[in-house]
């Protein structure tokens, strides 16, 4: 008999909200991420941002995205994975929480973009582990032999979050 884990009520949830959705996947420190494509407004080269004075330190600066200051966070950083070096593949992610969040923008800094992963009907796998990044991952989802991890990027674009 194969026992079953019950997600949490939230992941349930996202889930639900998730299904059938698209993700732009990502490479960051060598493992496969993603975010909701409708999150993304935009893919930008990387540009060094304009320093902040005493901004957290995956806080790079801001950039002018047709006249809107728009934060740039470093998941690298962020997450406390691996050597933050800048190379050609290097983009920015423009990402857009949601209504619920506040509808703000920031960008965050990804070693490259992959694909657009089709979720189909894929079951989202609730997070595992106990980690920097966990607090922020939606989900996880098969995608051919690796396995994605689904950031909510309402939680990561929370600006509470940023500062603890």
């Amino acid at each position: 008999m194969t026992e079953q884990i019950a997600a949490p009520q939230e992941t349930a949830e996202s889930t639900d909200r998730l299904k059938g959705s698209d993700f732009l996947s990502f490479d960051l420190a060598h493992e496969l991420y993603g975010v909701d494509i409708k999150a993304v407004e935009e893919i930008r080269v990387w540009e060094s941002p304009t320093i902040i004075p005493r901004a957290p330190k995956f806080i790079l600066g801001v950039i002018n995205l047709r006249g809107m200051i728009v934060p740039i966070m470093d998941l690298r950083v962020r997450f406390n994975i691996g050597v933050v070096e800048y190379l050609p593949t290097t983009v920015v992610l423009i990402l857009r929480a949601g209504e619920a969040a506040g509808n703000r923008m920031m960008g965050i800094v990804v070693d490259a973009v992959s694909d657009v992963i089709d979720m189909g009907d894929n079951s989202l796998i609730p997070p595992i582990g106990d980690s920097q990044v966990m607090p922020f991952v939606s989900g996880l989802l098969n995608v051919d032999a690796q396995v994605m991890s689904l950031l909510d990027v309402d939680a990561l674009l929370d600006i509470e979050g940023l500062v603890h």
